[in-house]
């Protein structure tokens, strides 16, 4: 196994079935016996970062993006990777929202837990409108703090244009789930989120 997915299983382990997690999109073991929840209702909110905090990661260059390159935006941060099912369902909706939610100051940023040479690759056979950049383990701790309490993909977190966390989701978010959180946050000269056509 290369080195830094070893050092990234070894953070999302925390005693996670990664099978279960992909295959079955069953977010909890099967020792709990319960399905997959919203972050909200697994952590008090008090122990839940109430902003976005501030880090700095790579995109697919080499380039170093900082988080307050987004400010004043509406931003879905997604936690994702190549080898997770569930995440690559998500993408197209998150595509076709962002390409047509742009002008509302939407902006989607992928966090991919993944080697640069296998994102490198997806993004050749499915291109993808919006920044993607690769997580380390500290940024993955800062997912933990925002709700992803569980430690497994997908996770997204969608911000206000003040940096305030409104919501949490731990497994895949569809597109309308997407759209009831993004539509009370649209910038109001923009199209509203029914007129966005996402693949179910």
């Amino acid at each position: 196994m290369k080195p830094l997915k070893v050092i990234l299983v070894t953070v999302l382990a925390g005693g996670i079935s990664i099978g279960t997690a992909i295959l079955g999109q069953q977010w909890l073991s099967a020792e709990r016996d319960a399905p997959p929840v919203n972050a909200e209702r697994l952590l008090p909110h008090t122990d839940v970062l109430p902003t976005l905090p501030d880090f700095r990661l790579t995109d697919l260059d080499g380039r170093e993006v900082a988080s307050s390159a987004w400010a004043g935006k509406v931003l879905v941060l997604n936690f994702w990777a190549t080898w997770c099912p569930p995440c690559l369902q998500e993408i197209p909706h998150f595509v076709a929202m962002q390409e047509q939610l742009r002008e509302s100051g939407v902006q989607f940023v992928g966090i991919a837990v993944d080697e640069v040479e296998d994102v490198r690759a997806f993004v050749a056979e499915q291109p993808v409108n919006y920044p993607l950049l690769l997580a380390t383990p500290d940024v993955l701790k800062l997912a933990v703090q925002l709700g992803n309490r569980l430690e497994v993909l997908p996770f997204t977190v969608i911000f206000d244009q003040h940096g305030r966390r409104i919501h949490g989701q731990i497994g895949e978010l569809t597109a309308a789930e997407l759209s009831a959180h993004l539509e009370p946050l649209l910038v109001r000269t923009g199209p509203h989120i029914s007129q966005v056509s996402a693949h179910p």
